[in-house]
């Protein structure tokens, strides 16, 4: 190679300069002078130290002359600099000694490439994981706090969990439970609701029959004694559909999802009364493999979330429609379950976190913020399947696929 065209080649590289044995610069070609931000006057005949960081340590540099000064070896290593203006740069930098034809240095030759970008940018996702790190160890306090006053609001809930906790450490398990003590407030909700009515009749067939007895009109006597042995059969009736629903057996086995769906309807009967919902129904017989109180479960909260957007919208024709069918997905058979109404849905930012736990729309009296998180786990970890969401024409579509 000419020498005219070993310089050419010389300056048209990244960033380069050469120092004499001692160090001092002796060439810069113009990428170094742009990036440091010094003339090639200012530059030439300094220390190369000119560009040093004072945060680099003084065995950097001490390895650095041995690697390339006495071993006369190359030297590679990414080099924080200072420019002329202050700024800190990052440079993949390679030092190569010169040498003459007896073996002995000339001058040493250095060669970089700016990676402050690539640097800055592993520095930010370091800082980012430490962040994670700090938000995931305030999950885990929240998640603490919260089986405490699990604990402090039901002693027989309490030891539940703590059974629970003892077998399986995961946080789902927690919120698991704190999502079933909201549902067991609303079903005795429900059930007071329920039994409102007939004790009222209940007490006025009571009245009947000890006027009946007094007057001797025993035709009379006997049919309010069958109205109340009517009533407090519906009543024994309430008592044992939610008996059912709470039974702790968790032993998957086949169950129908129509009798499922069919029992959260019956044990929501008054909600739905209450708020005037028309419920359609198209069914087909499909069994799945699972827990069906917990399926039960998520329609429920399905329900109720339901019945709560009416009300915050003003809804006046209120209409929920429920599907079961058989799909192939992926040469796979699926029960498919729907559920919409036409309660006009949701934003989408809202849409990106309904499934997150402690999402809410409600205030904080109505609601946890757990119900859908609940019902999406029990689709995914107890049936096996997926549940999604989205804005239909109406209102918000649920979809749940189990496998068959």
């Amino acid at each position: 190679m000419s020498k005219n065209t070993y310089q050419e080649a010389i300056e048209n590289s990244n960033i380069v300069s050469k120092t004499d044995i001692d160090g001092i610069i002796t060439f810069v070609n113009d990428e170094f002078c742009n990036i440091f931000g010094y003339s090639k006057k200012e530059l030439l005949g300094k220390n190369h130290n000119i560009v040093r960081h004072p945060d680099i340590p003084s065995e950097h540099f001490k390895n650095l002359w041995e690697t390339i000064k006495f071993n006369k070896k190359t030297y590679k290593s990414t080099v924080k600099n200072l420019t002329k203006e202050g700024r800190s740069v990052y440079l993949n930098t390679t030092i190569t000694p010169i040498l003459d034809k007896d073996g002995n240095i000339k001058e040493f030759i250095a060669i970089r490439y700016d990676v402050t970008q690539e640097v800055e940018l592993k520095k930010n996702l370091e800082k980012k994981d430490k962040e994670l790190k700090l938000l995931n160890k305030t999950l885990e306090m929240r998640v603490q706090e919260q089986t405490k006053q699990l604990k402090e609001l039901n002693q027989t809930l309490e030891q539940r969990v703590k059974s629970e906790i003892e077998k399986n450490k995961q946080k789902q398990k927690i919120l698991f439970w704190q999502s079933r003590m909201a549902s067991l407030g609303q079903m005795l909700a429900n059930i007071a609701h329920q039994w409102r009515q007939p004790l009222t009749e209940l007490n006025l067939a009571l009245f009947n029959v000890k006027k009946s007895a007094s007057n001797q009109e025993f035709d009379e006597l006997e049919k309010y004694y069958k109205d109340s042995k009517e009533i407090i059969a519906n009543m024994s009736q309430t008592i044992d559909d939610f008996s059912n629903f709470f039974n702790p057996n968790k032993e998957k086995q086949k169950f129908n999802l129509k009798n499922s769906i069919d029992e959260s309807l019956n044990i929501t009967r008054k909600l739905i009364q209450k708020e005037n919902i028309n419920i359609k129904k198209e069914y087909i017989d499909l069994e799945v493999f699972g827990v069906s109180n917990e399926f039960s479960q998520v329609i429920i909260n399905f329900l109720q979330n339901s019945a709560h957007e009416f009300n915050k919208k003003n809804i006046e024709n209120k209409e929920i429609i429920i599907t079961i069918k058989q799909v192939t997905i992926e040469s796979q058979e699926f029960a498919q379950v729907t559920f919409s109404d036409n309660a006009r849905g949701v934003d989408e930012n809202t849409l990106d976190k309904i499934f997150e736990p402690y999402f809410t729309t409600k205030h904080q009296s109505n609601g946890t913020g757990l119900g859908l998180f609940m019902s999406k786990l029990i689709i995914e970890k107890s049936l096996n399947g997926t549940m999604f969401a989205k804005n239909s024409n109406k209102g918000l579509l649920f979809t749940i696929n189990i496998p068959l």
